[in-house]
């Protein structure tokens, strides 16, 4: 008596079914758009050590007003301080996404050697204490609100000056241009948070 390894109608009917959607998942995965590209190197000409420095001191603010943003998104009673602190975050995001590329596709780090003195005489425009953010996690209520709004405004206000000096002595067009873009968004939020902290 033989006995028939063939599987019966269902499940051979299954096992045909799973064959043939693997068969199409590996088509589309061969068709499927490539992975983006790592940046490519801008010729050296075309930046200056401002480019640089912008990028690298944008990122150290945008990474410490995203902090602030994180917590007034979260603690704030205003509605009006969460929507400002939501909306930076949401621009933070794709600014600072940008600013890697650009500084990986050049072959900078994407921080500045603190002992290189490369951002001598800017240092402490980005720099906010541990303190200031221990000090607003203490804080409550109406309090915290103005604390918070406090402090974000040193941040943007630090913020410009790093936008002001890329736009009068940046080299690479399009982060001039970025530079351009976030002064304009910036100063509409600082002028809405001013009205606030009055």
């Amino acid at each position: 008596m033989s006995i028939s390894m063939m599987p019966s109608g269902p499940v051979r009917r299954a096992a045909s079914a799973l064959l043939l959607l693997s068969a199409l998942f590996l088509a589309g995965c061969g068709s499927s758009a490539p992975p983006p590209a790592a940046p490519a190197p801008i010729p050296s000409a075309e930046v200056n050590d401002v480019d640089v420095m912008f990028l690298q001191m944008g990122i150290t603010q945008i990474t410490e007003g995203d902090r602030l943003a994180g917590l007034a998104v979260e603690r704030a009673g205003n509605p009006e301080i969460k929507a400002i602190a939501g909306e930076l975050r949401g621009q933070w995001k794709g600014e600072s996404g940008t600013m890697e590329r650009w500084l990986l596709g050049w072959s900078k780090p994407v921080s500045a050697d603190p002992s290189a003195g490369v951002h001598a005489g800017h240092g402490e425009l980005h720099a906010l204490r541990e303190s200031d953010f221990a000090d607003l996690e203490a804080t409550r209520g109406a309090d915290f609100d103005r604390t918070v709004v406090s402090l974000l405004l040193g941040n943007l206000h630090n913020g410009m000056e790093t936008l002001r000096m890329e736009s009068a002595s940046g080299s690479y067009p399009p982060a001039k241009s970025l530079a351009a873009k976030m002064v304009e968004t910036r100063q509409a939020q600082i002028q809405r948070l001013l009205r606030l902290a009055a």
